[in-house]
């Protein structure tokens, strides 16, 4: 494996995706919205109601990423992470977002009360980060602050420079 795997996890609306898409355009790296293959490719298992949104099939999105993942440079971006295998990843980025910067984030989205309310409540209990403490080894897990444009760049560069020394020390 020439280049390593990365994870961006978070509550959905820290700045996976914009982070995951602009990290990949200037690392090479290949970016993987885990919410847009599943859409692409029906990786369903029915749907919730109460949140107004599909059941993501793990099993099946683990089966389509599996090769990818193997070859390694890949960015996955999901707000989950305890169902992908542990060997997949070398670094773990959970993104922590004020909440009252996260609610007007969600709310723009146009979630629904109960969906907004469970979200923020998942980021103040630091639930992600906790679920990431707990599928893979602590000392690969780290925590980043998502904010403002400043966070975004400070983000980008402190991974790239970790991507550099990852690929240094793995090269033969």
């Amino acid at each position: 494996m020439l280049l390593p795997n990365i994870l961006l996890t978070g509550t959905p609306g820290v700045g996976k995706t914009t982070l995951g898409k602009e990290l990949a355009s200037r690392s090479g790296l290949k970016y993987v919205n885990v919410g847009d293959l599943a859409r692409e490719g029906q990786l369903y298992d029915g749907y919730d109601e109460e949140y107004d949104c599909p059941i993501l099939d793990e099993d099946r999105v683990v089966d389509e990423l599996e090769n990818q993942m193997s070859e390694g440079g890949v960015i996955v971006d999901y707000h989950g992470c305890d169902f992908f295998p542990e060997r997949w990843f070398h670094i773990v980025f959970v993104l922590k977002t004020d909440n009252s910067v996260l609610y007007n984030r969600l709310e723009t989205r146009g979630y629904n009360q109960k969906k907004l309310k469970d979200n923020i409540q998942c980021e103040i209990f630091q639930v992600l980060y906790e679920e990431a403490l707990g599928s893979y080894k602590e000392e690969i897990v780290h925590q980043l602050p998502s904010n403002k444009p400043e966070d975004l760049e400070d983000n980008i560069n402190q991974i790239l420079k970790w991507v550099e020394q990852w690929v240094k020390d793995h090269s033969s």
